[in-house]
């Protein structure tokens, strides 16, 4: 009977026992002891086995239960390492998550760390019962258990667990804390980010800054957060983001990984369909799988391919950042949702305060999420920069879905059809009175500042890559500044209309009037011979369109028809 697949399952002795197929990520344990560093960051994207590999960590090392778990590492890797294993059941081991502290307010937040280290130090009320404890320690314990402690006791909890542990064992303690940046990206969400900054400031530096009961440390979650001093004045913290060389194989599935579970499965055939979906992440130059749409596709296969790992989360900050980001930014992913790349100064210390500020930082953001690739990465004098790329299938289904979204919630789905129905159709009388009212009723929506109706356009243009992708090919030729963009929209069945659009801004100070504008849009379509490539390709009916904008002022005008 083949082991099953259990999806969602974080507990690393649950997966054992119940014989559910476990990828073996066991040298974990062996590349973990080796490293140097006390303190290791580990950001992984969500969903690519931060919490199981934590939570085998966590069995390997315990000390209450070495006896009952040597058996859940029996015929894995990190059995063969006889002075590893030497090792396993000889440590106190905390392990706390942060995964569920998404709140409302700060006052909600503040609840709920009090209730997770109230859980906490229920699960080792045995302390309680130790006579290495003194009646002042048991005391102060009681009052965490209770939640009646004060604020600034709960912010030292997981330091003093440590202090008890280490009084009752009379060794070193072990400290895996996963997913410590959630509640960082919800305040960040809801408005309460620097409360919550400044408490889970305390609370980690007290248990890992200068802490001498400390053995080693693992942190997972999915951002390096820098410049708001969490790991402050740690001198042993090393951090390996998917940028480092460290631990590039222990989250996600190799390509050796992939394979076994394909055969296993006899889903070799599928192997092609596999990488064009879920493949195309790089970590540390590794080439790797999105674990969790892997592990879904292969427990659903009869029902085909689907985006799983997208739909695991609301995406809702991914969305407000590129929703915000700028006219560049749209341009900059239409290259990508074309399948091009673009090249990025990228910083993988994220600021979450200051991730709004510039599109680098959004690009940055993107990448660490996992909503991007970087295919070329290079050191330049300290800054690393990076060709970028959507990764698979399924995260250009999210950027799709997104544009589709942003329309829908920016005007009527009718309406917005119909717009596209009369331009492809060449009804251009119908289709410039519909791109007027979606240019002056969307500038709101699509362009924070207002003042700029080409983010619009930018956006329209976005809206017409996705939505016709199925009949036409909608092809850009971009110029810095904004001087000229023009566009092609070329049917797959040659017996339809050709369509080539010149968008041309006109500022405010130029003395030139938009009819002249419009004249010299068309006759930059004229000059450069744009429908030579539509007439190479067979297509017959060709409509030229001059859309220029001088303010808020739009002028939708028809050239001469091919």
């Amino acid at each position: 009977m083949k082991k099953s697949i259990q999806i969602g399952t974080s507990d690393f002795k649950k997966l054992i026992e119940e014989n559910n197929y476990f990828v073996d990520k066991s040298m974990l344990i062996k590349e973990f002891m080796e490293n140097g560093a006390d303190i290791i960051l580990t950001p992984r994207p969500r969903r690519f086995g931060k919490t199981l590999n934590l939570s085998m960590l966590g069995y390997f090392f315990d000390i209450r239960t070495k006896s009952d778990t040597k058996e859940l590492f029996k015929s894995l890797k990190i059995e063969n390492e006889k002075e590893i294993m030497k090792l396993q059941g000889e440590y106190p081991v905390i392990f706390v998550t942060f995964k569920n502290q998404k709140h409302l307010s700060y006052e909600d937040f503040k609840d709920g760390i009090q209730m997770l280290l109230s859980n906490l130090y229920k699960e080792h009320d045995y302390l309680l019962y130790s006579d290495k404890l003194s009646e002042f320690d048991k005391a102060d314990f009681k009052e965490i258990i209770s939640r009646k402690a004060q604020l600034g006791v709960f912010s030292e909890g997981i330091s003093n667990l440590m202090i008890y542990m280490n009084k009752h064992y009379g060794r070193k303690v072990m400290l895996f804390i996963d997913e410590y940046d959630v509640p960082i990206q919800e305040a960040y969400m809801r408005g309460y980010y620097d409360e919550m900054i400044s408490l889970i400031r305390n609370i980690l530096t007290c248990a890992l800054k200068d802490n001498i009961y400390l053995e080693k440390a693992m942190i997972t979650g999915i951002l390096k957060v820098a410049k708001e001093s969490i790991f402050s004045g740690l001198n042993n913290l090393q951090v390996n983001t998917i940028l480092g060389l460290k631990f590039k194989d222990k989250f996600g599935f190799t390509e050796q990984e992939l394979k076994e579970l394909l055969t296993y499965y006899d889903l070799q055939d599928k192997s092609d369909d596999i990488k064009k979906w879920y493949n195309g992440y790089v970590f540390g130059g590794k080439t790797i799988y999105n674990p969790w749409s892997v592990l879904n596709y292969i427990d659903n296969n009869e029902m085909g391919f689907m985006p799983y790992w997208i739909n695991s989360s609301s995406n809702d900050l991914i969305k407000k950042l590129l929703l915000k980001g700028d006219t560049n930014m749209k341009l900059e992913l239409e290259e990508l949702i074309a399948g091009n790349s673009i090249s990025k100064a990228i910083d993988d210390s994220i600021v979450m305060s200051e991730v709004e500020d510039s599109n680098e930082n959004i690009w940055s953001f993107l990448l660490m999420c996992g909503y991007l690739k970087a295919i070329k990465t290079e050191n330049i004098e300290g800054i690393l920069q990076c060709e970028l790329k959507i990764p698979n299938k399924e995260v250009l289904i999210f950027y799709n879905n997104l544009i589709e979204k942003w329309f829908k919630e920016s005007t009527t789905n009718q309406k917005y059809e119909l717009m596209l129905k009369t331009l492809i159709t060449g009804d251009i009388e119908i289709f410039s009175g519909l791109f007027k009212e979606f240019v002056i009723n969307n500038i709101s929506y699509f362009d924070v500042s207002g003042k700029e109706p080409e983010r619009v356009y930018h956006a329209f243009v976005l809206g017409m890559l996705i939505s016709l992708s199925k009949g036409y090919e909608v092809k850009s030729n971009k110029e810095s500044g904004y001087g000229r963009y023009d566009v092609m929209i070329i049917p797959k069945d040659v017996s339809k209309i050709g369509i080539i659009i010149e968008f041309k801004k006109i500022d405010d100070f130029l003395s030139y009037t938009i009819e002249e504008g419009t004249s010299k849009a068309l006759k930059q379509i004229e000059d450069k011979k744009y429908e030579t490539e539509l007439l190479e390709k067979g297509i017959k009916d060709i409509v030229k369109l001059a859309i220029v904008f001088k303010g808020k002022e739009i002028k939708v005008t028809q050239g001469n028809i091919v």
